[in-house]
């Protein structure tokens, strides 16, 4: 009974063995691709066309391609799937082109790091900042990706007001059973609605974060607060809105706007 008990796990450890082979031989090959992108995009750049000195970065794309092998994943959990293709994503956009990340903790450093590189994967190089000024202009540089602390003293999503071109387009963490939200990416990048996001809205209003709940919630959209600081509130709006949306134009506050938007996070 034990020698067959031992030649069954003898078997299963086997096969264990040729689907890790196969997988590095399909992840090799899926690396050969990304170099292709790249080459292609450096032919492109000759010519002066396509997306030649783009920033491959595609929030929407990754979005729709992981909830698709959510929803077929098999058995596989959905930290394990997601995990390990966010790593390949970022691999893949590391060797398209400049990808690096300024990443501004704000109270929880770790924690913002943490998130951060859960989202982004290892390839990307990553540094910390003290200041999230400092975040906004390594994020304006080709391949750079700012990543805010939402626990922050410093009211950052103000500066994001006055920068038109750089636009929020992550909530991290993408998937919810890693916590709660606690920071936000942005980059310059278009960002466009996948069918479940949240829009990240910027208000002076005064009184209290109830008060502006309770007015957005009679006009027909659900506000929650996500942080507050030097008199300006940061809302999660459910659902893409645009910045000229009449609800937001009719919101309190006389200094307000969109910041950006990102896919809702995954939730399995």
């Amino acid at each position: 009974m034990a020698a067959a008990s031992k030649t069954s796990l003898d078997e299963v450890r086997k096969q264990i063995d040729v689907i890790d082979a196969e997988l590095l031989r399909l992840v090799g090959e899926r690396a050969g691709l990304a170099k292709d992108v790249a080459a292609a995009k450096a032919a492109e750049a000759e010519q002066g066309g396509g997306d030649a000195g783009k920033f491959g970065l595609r929030p929407g794309r990754e979005a729709a391609l992981l909830r698709r092998l959510l929803a077929e994943r098999h058995g596989a959990s959905a930290a394990l799937v997601v995990r390990i293709w966010r790593e390949l994503i970022g691999d893949s956009l590391a060797t398209q082109g400049p990808f690096r990340l300024s990443v501004y903790g704000g109270r929880d450093p770790g924690r913002t790091v943490e998130l951060a590189r859960l989202r982004f994967g290892a390839a990307p190089p990553l540094a910390q900042v003290a200041r999230p000024e400092d975040a906004v202009a390594a994020a304006k540089t080709p391949g750079g990706v700012a990543v805010f602390s939402l626990a922050s003293d410093t009211p950052w999503w103000g500066r994001l007001l006055a920068e038109p071109k750089l636009r929020v387009f992550a909530a991290l963490p993408c998937l919810t059973a890693w916590g709660p939200m606690g920071a936000l990416a942005a980059a310059e990048i278009e960002v466009e609605p996948t069918g479940a996001d949240c829009t990240f809205w910027v208000t002076d209003a005064p009184g209290t974060a109830a008060a502006v709940e309770d007015a957005m919630s009679r006009d027909g959209a659900a506000a929650t607060l996500l942080a507050e600081a030097g008199g300006l509130k940061l809302f999660k709006l459910a659902g893409y809105y645009q910045a000229d949306d009449a609800r937001l134009a009719r919101a309190p506050g006389r200094l307000s706007g969109v910041i950006g938007a990102a896919p809702a996070p995954l939730d399995v």
